[in-house]
């Protein structure tokens, strides 16, 4: 074997230095997370709140691998974005914005992280509110809730993308609520945040992504988001845009003298990962960043809205296929939720939420089995009570436009 060979198979989950690096970032963008959650509050700063996250994240990153003698890239992987309500995603404002939250916003928190190019990603829904979430945000919130723990059961070895695809529409239904189109969920590689293996949120003749079955030692961000509105996004204003990713394929010369100076802080500063216009030299990102895109340079992340009056919630996780079966890595877990809708009378989507996360292992002599280890296996085969699936995420820790989210 060939020492690119060699390096290309240590590359992937067999090797547990890989996991090792998947569960690091992970358990960061956890606490990031975390951390957002808790200084959610009526009157803070949108922007204040984005920083806070990535600023944790690059601490906490920054103070790994500090004396091994090849360097290990690590850092942010998707900038914190806190969207509102009606806001589908990506909003993660400049430094100058002035938007704060308000008591009853529906707060979705979206990021991510990376040690040596391993990426864990998460989103989030909170509403700021004391007491159970009722009506319309209970229901689009279980439907996102639900429509996760679905699609953990399903991103399987064996199963196709179109699988889950279909699930998650048939859940959020229940709900009466909708999938919100555009949204992709990707498989990842090392220093790969949207790989070519995807899931369709929504399948209609405009937008399309190529049949693909799961496989074992494989990494997907799954990304639900759900809305009480029709779930067809608009975009109201580019220039709300801050979250860029450089293309690395594309080649232009630039003609703009504040063009090329931002695109070559991007270079150094930003070769592969997201990131947002706040981390550039402010005066010159603006004018310079519209030719890079219009170039296609580089990739905008837009920031996506329903219409007034509709609510939008977001979960994300990392999960990762291994051997043993499926293993969440990035979660939080969720408000009570009072919601109007059930799935109580629907038994496909009680048979999918009753699919285990864990396989058993096979073969092997008898194996004594304490109290611990009975009700491990309880917990794997039983089905997942509709409360329990609300209340309890950290079971397992942890032109078209397409939304990215």
């Amino acid at each position: 074997m060939s020492d690119d060979e060699r390096e290309e198979k240590e590359l992937d989950l067999t090797s547990p230095e890989v996991v090792t690096k998947y569960k690091g970032a992970a358990e960061i963008v956890n606490k990031a997370l975390q951390l957002v959650v808790s200084e959610c509050k009526p009157k803070a700063k949108i922007v204040d709140l984005c920083e806070k996250g990535d600023a944790f994240i690059k601490e906490q990153t920054g103070n790994m691998y500090k004396n091994v003698k090849k360097k290990i890239e690590r850092g942010v992987a998707f900038p914190t974005c806190i969207s509102v309500n009606n806001t589908v995603c990506h909003f993660s404002p400049l430094s100058s914005d002035e938007t704060v939250l308000e008591e009853g916003d529906m707060v979705k928190i979206d990021m991510g992280c990376h040690i040596d190019g391993f990426i864990a990603v998460v989103a989030h829904t909170h509403v700021l509110q004391g007491g159970p979430v009722t009506g319309r945000a209970a229901d689009v919130l279980a439907a996102a809730n639900t429509a996760a723990e679905v699609a953990l059961r399903l991103v399987r070895p064996g199963k196709k993308n179109s699988d889950v695809t279909e699930a998650i529409q048939k859940v959020a239904a229940a709900y009466d609520c909708k999938i919100v189109e555009g949204v992709l969920s990707h498989q990842m590689k090392q220093f790969v945040i949207d790989g070519n293996k995807a899931v369709l949120s929504v399948s209609n003749p405009d937008t399309r992504v190529d049949d693909a079955e799961f496989e074992e030692n494989e990494v997907y961000s799954i990304d639900i988001v759900t809305s009480t509105g029709e779930g067809k996004p608009k975009l109201l204003d580019e220039k709300q845009t801050t979250i860029y990713k450089r293309a690395v394929d594309k080649s232009y010369n630039l003609k703009m003298k504040a063009s090329r100076f931002i695109f070559s802080e991007i270079s150094q500063k930003f070769p592969i990962m997201p990131f947002t216009a706040r981390d550039l030299e402010e005066k010159r990102a603006r004018l310079g960043l519209v030719e890079c895109v219009n170039h296609d340079l580089l990739q905008p992340y837009p920031v996506l809205h329903e219409k007034p009056g509709d609510l939008v919630a977001h979960i994300k996780f990392t999960v990762l296929l291994m051997p043993n079966g499926s293993d969440r890595i990035t979660s939080h877990s969720l408000q009570e939720l009072t919601p109007a809708k059930t799935i109580d009378d629907d038994p496909e989507i009680k048979t999918w939420l009753a699919l285990p996360v864990k396989t058993k292992k096979k073969g092997g002599g008898k194996k004594k089995k304490g109290k611990k280890s009975e009700k491990e296996e309880s917990s794997q085969a039983e089905p997942m009570k509709e409360n329990q699936m609300l209340l309890n995420l950290d079971f397992s820790m942890p032109r078209t436009i397409w939304v990215h989210c």
